[in-house]
């Protein structure tokens, strides 16, 4: 294998198989209550920083630059995912006591939250339309898939697997008829897709993975693998062809690397990596690999998520 040099602040890393353009940076600076009053650009990922447990979410340029702080509490804001108008972002926080559905505008304000119960709701995905919201529950017990009519307030439940299901990342394909998901179902994690409309849903994966996204022309899905060799410490990225089922590596490198996200126009991912020792935000180019680190945080940066390309500043 090649290996290429990360240098950054004087420090040196070995990195395999990949290029990684580094620019280093400062950190972010923050206004009196903690939030960094700024206009966010129309090409800027979302992502949590901070330790386990005391997460909050940042915008930061695509290119690099001086992140904006976008929500600031003691407990954890984690998984933010845009809303397809660009404008605020749905996320899941541990600040009620228990992981529960959080909306907050880029234009300021306290977040909402959306949903009050006392069931773990998080991980949700906003349908093209902005009509409905996927997300997982245990409100009957086991971890389900469900949707949520944000006009009328009504619930459908529209994956139901085992009473000890562990499910995860659910996200719309671009036309809104599918759902992809991850689910430990049977046979340890893989990746389904479901026909919303009809409620089937069928395993993608041959050999297993987790933390699935489609490609903005529903042709494709990224997500996480192990290693076939089983190394709990490594992982890979992988692109898989809807139509043919052909997988392409596109990240091999020695270190866990999650939360792949396409960009907008489809030609680069986003992800987290710990290639450096702690998790920070990637981005890569698909046509050449090429790579370049988006965040120099002193905690863990993780759940990167490309604004919609529609948005405006």
């Amino acid at each position: 294998m090649r290996g290429w040099r990360l240098v950054c602040d004087g420090r040196a890393t070995w990195v395999a198989a990949a290029v990684l353009a580094v620019a280093c940076q400062g950190s972010t600076s923050e206004s009196s209550d903690g939030r960094v009053q700024a206009a966010f650009p129309a090409n800027a990922l979302v992502y949590g920083q901070g330790p386990e447990g005391a997460r909050s979410l940042y915008v930061v340029p695509v290119e690099g630059g001086e992140p904006s702080r976008l929500t600031s509490h003691p407990a954890s804001d984690g998984l933010p995912r845009w809303t397809r108008d660009g404008r605020a972002v749905v996320f899941a926080s541990q600040r009620s006591g228990n992981w529960q559905l959080w909306r907050t505008s880029i234009d300021g304000g306290d977040p909402t939250r959306l949903r009050v119960n006392e069931h773990r709701e998080f991980q949700a995905d906003e349908s093209p339309d902005g009509r409905f919201l996927a997300f997982l529950s245990n409100r009957e017990g086991p971890e389900f898939l469900w949707l949520l009519d944000q006009t009328t307030g009504e619930l459908r439940t529209l994956v139901r697997h085992g009473k000890r299901t562990v499910m995860g990342n659910p996200h719309w394909s671009p036309d809104g008829r599918r759902i992809v998901f991850s689910s430990n179902w049977k046979s340890g994690h893989q990746i389904y897709v479901v026909d919303v409309a009809s409620g089937e849903a069928r395993r993608i994966s041959p050999i297993g993975g987790c933390e699935p996204r489609f490609s903005p022309d529903g042709t494709k899905v990224v997500y996480v693998r192990r290693r076939p060799q089983g190394d709990k410490s490594l992982s890979r990225i992988v692109e898989h062809h809807v139509a043919t089922g052909e997988e392409t590596v596109v990240v091999d490198w020695p270190a866990l690397n999650y939360d792949p996200v396409y960009s907008p126009d489809g030609s680069e991912i986003a992800f987290a990596s710990t290639i450096t020792g702690t998790w920070e935000i990637y981005r890569q180019r698909l046509a050449d690999g090429k790579a370049h680190r988006v965040t120099f945080a002193e905690a863990d940066a993780r759940y990167p998520d490309y604004r919609p390309a529609a948005a405006g500043p």
